[in-house]
C-alpha cells in the first residue's frame, strides 16, 4: 500500500511539472511563503530540542544500551561506517556550498550586518558552521537512533512507522496511521534528495562549463541526471558491501586529498586562524542562532537561509537516518551519537575553513572579486576558487568528479532506503523496487529545475519537511518512553537477581554445619 500509494502521488507530481511548471513553480511558492510565514518558530524550536535531545541520551543512563544483542559486535569498521553516514549525509551539498555560502554571506548578510566589510566576513563564516553543524546532524542522529533501537534492539521492521509502537500500539503502528507516517517519510525522502541531486546537477554543470564550454542551461543539467542517474543505478544492482561501501570510501579519500592539497597551497595559516576563531565564535552564540528570527523588521534572510537548510535536513532525515541505522548495528547509543554528531560536524567546520576561508582571503587580500561572480552564478564558486590555486584546471576536474562520486552514492542509498520504506522494511529490497525510484526521483530533480531552478530546489524541500517535521518530534517521545521501559524493566531484573541471590546465602547461612 506505501509503495502504491507513494509512487502515485510521486508520479502525479512528476507529470505535473512536466505538464505545467509555471503552476507548480505558483503552487509551491504559496506553499513555501505559508510555511515560512507561519510555521518558522516551528523549524527553529524543533531543531534546537533534537540538538538537546540527542546530548541527553548519550550522556544518560541510556547511553550503554546497544543497538542490537548485548553482544552484538559493529557490522562495519569505523571509518566505512562514517564514510557512508558521511557521503549519504552531506557530500554535495559541502562541495556545492563549501565556497559559495561564505562569500554570499560576506555580500548579503543577516540583517544589522553591512555587507562587504570584515564583521561580514566573520558572520558569513558562524553562519556556515551553524548551518553545517551539530544541528543536522542531531536531526540526522534523531531518526537514525530510534529506527536502529527499534529494528535491531527490539526486532521491529525497519519502518518509521515501527518506532511509534511504544506510542500508538501495535494495531494502530501498523494500520492506517502508520501507512500515513511512512508515506510522509517517502515523500520527505524524495523531495530532499531530489534537492541534493538538483544541487548535484547545477554543480556539475558548472564545472563542466569552466571545464570544456559546456553551457550551463536546463538541457545541459537534464543530461547531466540522465547520465549519472544511469551510473547509479547500475551501483545500486551492486548491493550495499559492494557498490556504496567502495563509492563512499572513495568519496571520503578524495575529499581530504583535496581538502588538504587546498589547505596546504592555499592561506594556510589563514585557514588555521578561521577555524580557531569561528569555532568559538559558533559555540559561543549557538544558542542565539538557534532561535533567531526577525519578526520586527520582517527580514527574508533567515527564511532564505537557515529556514531553508532546517527544512532541508528534516527532509533528508528519513532517508539518512535510515541508511544510518542500517549500517549501525552493534553500536552504543552514546557511541552512535558522539560519531555521526561530533565528527561529521567537525569535518565540516574544516571543509569550510578550508575552502570559505580561501575564497574569503583571496576576496579581501588578493581584490579577486569572486563574491560578485558567486552572486551571478553560484556553481562557479568553487571553481573559480580552485582557478587560483597551483594546478587549477586538476583540481576543478577533480572537484567535478568528487561532485559525480557524491551524486551517485546519495543517489544509489536513496533508492537503497526508498526500497526498504516501500518493502515493508526489509533490510535487502528488490532491484526493481530501487531502479523505480531511481527513475523516479531524478524526475523530480528535473522537474524542480524546470519549474523552478535553485530556488525551486529550495521551496520543495521546505514545503515537503513541515509535516515531517511533526513526525520526528514524535519519535523522540516513543524512543524515550521505549528506552524508559526498557531501564524499567532491567532495574526490576537486577532487584529479582539480588534478592534470588540474597535467599540463597539465607538457605546457606541456614544449613551450614558449624565446626568444632
Amino acid at each position: 500500500m506505501v509503495f502504491t500509494i507513494a509512487i502515485t502521488i510521486v508520479a502525479i507530481f512528476a507529470i505535473w511539472g512536466a505538464v505545467a511548471p509555471d503552476q507548480l513553480a505558483n503552487t509551491a511558492n504559496v506553499a513555501y511563503n505559508f510555511s515560512i510565514n507561519n510555521f518558522g518558530w516551528f523549524y527553529l524550536l524543533a531543531t534546537l530540542f533534537f540538538l538537546i535531545f540527542t546530548f541527553y541520551l548519550a550522556f544518560s543512563r541510556f547511553g550503554s544500551i546497544r543497538l542490537g544483542d548485548d553482544d552484538d559486535e559493529p557490522e562495519y569498521s569505523t571509518l566505512s561506517w562514517l564514510s557512508m553516514l558521511f557521503s549519504a549525509g552531506m557530500g554535495i551539498g559541502l562541495v556545492f556550498w563549501g565556497v559559495a555560502e561564505p562569500l554570499s554571506h560576506y555580500l548579503s548578510p543577516p540583517e544589522g550586518v553591512e555587507g562587504g566589510t570584515t564583521e561580514a566576513a566573520r558572520i558569513s563564516m558562524r553562519y556556515s558552521f551553524f548551518h553545517w553543524g551539530l544541528h543536522p546532524w542531531a536531526i540526522y542522529t534523531i531518526i537514525g537512533l530510534t529506527l536502529a533501537y527499534f529494528q535491531f534492539r527490539k526486532g521491529y521492521k525497519g519502518l518509521i512507522s515501527s518506532t511509534f509502537i511504544p506510542l500508538l500500539g501495535k494495531r494502530l503502528a501498523a494500520g492506517w496511521l502508520g501507512k500515513v507516517i511512512d508515506i510522509l517519510a517517502v515523500i520527505a525522502t524524495i523531495f530532499g534528495v531530489a534537492t541534493s541531486l538538483g544541487l548535484g546537477a547545477l554543480q556539475i554543470n558548472g564545472g563542466l562549463r569552466y571545464l570544456f564550454g559546456v553551457p550551463n542551461t536546463a538541457a545541459s543539467q537534464i543530461v547531466i541526471i540522465v547520465v549519472v542517474t544511469v551510473l547509479f543505478l547500475i551501483s545500486a544492482t551492486t548491493g550495499l558491501d559492494k557498490g556504496i561501501k567502495i563509492l563512499s570510501n572513495t568519496n571520503l579519500v578524495i575529499a581530504i586529498l583535496l581538502m588538504v592539497f587546498v589547505w596546504t597551497t592555499g592561506p594556510t595559516s589563514f585557514i588555521f586562524d578561521i577555524f580557531t576563531t569561528t569555532l568559538g565564535s559558533y559555540l559561543q552564540n549557538i544558542v542565539n542562532m538557534s532561535l533567531r528570527l526577525t519578526p520586527f523588521s520582517r527580514g527574508t534572510w533567515v527564511g532564505a537561509w537557515t529556514l531553508f537548510y532546517w527544512a532541508w535536513w528534516i527532509a533528508w532525515a528519513p532517508f539518512v537516518g535510515t541508511f544510518i541505522a542500517r549500517v549501525s548495528r552493534g553500536r552504543t547509543i552514546k557511541e552512535f551519537v558522539i560519531c555521526v554528531m561530533i565528527i561529521p560536524s567537525l569535518f565540516a567546520f574544516i571543509w569550510f575553513s578550508v575552502f570559505g576561508g580561501t575564497g574569503l582571503h583571496l576576496e579581501l587580500f588578493n581584490a579577486a572579486q569572486l563574491a560578485i561572480a558567486v552572486k551571478e552564478d553560484t556553481t562557479t564558486a568553487l571553481f573559480i576558487t580552485l582557478e587560483q590555486l597551483p594546478l587549477g584546471t586538476i583540481l576543478a576536474f577533480i572537484a567535478t568528479l568528487l561532485i559525480m562520486t557524491f551524486f551517485i552514492t546519495s543517489a544509489d542509498s536513496a533508492t537503497f532506503v526508498l526500497g526498504m520504506l516501500t518493502s515493508d522494511g526489509k533490510l535487502n529490497p528488490s532491484a526493481r523496487v530501487k531502479l523505480t525510484w531511481g527513475i523516479l526521483q531524478s524526475a523530480i530533480a528535473v522537474v524542480l529545475l524546470i519549474s523552478g531552478g535553485l530556488s525551486g530546489l529550495q521551496t520543495a524541500s521546505i514545503v515537503a519537511a513541515l509535516p515531517f517535521a511533526i513526525v520526528l518530534i514524535g519519535m523522540c517521545f516513543s524512543l524515550l518512553k521505549a528506552l524508559q521501559a526498557e531501564d524499567k524493566e532491567r532495574r526490576h531484573r537486577e532487584k529479582r537477581q539480588r534478592q534470588k541471590l540474597k535467599r540463597l546465602l539465607e538457605e546457606q547461612e541456614e544449613f551450614k554445619i558449624p565446626m568444632k
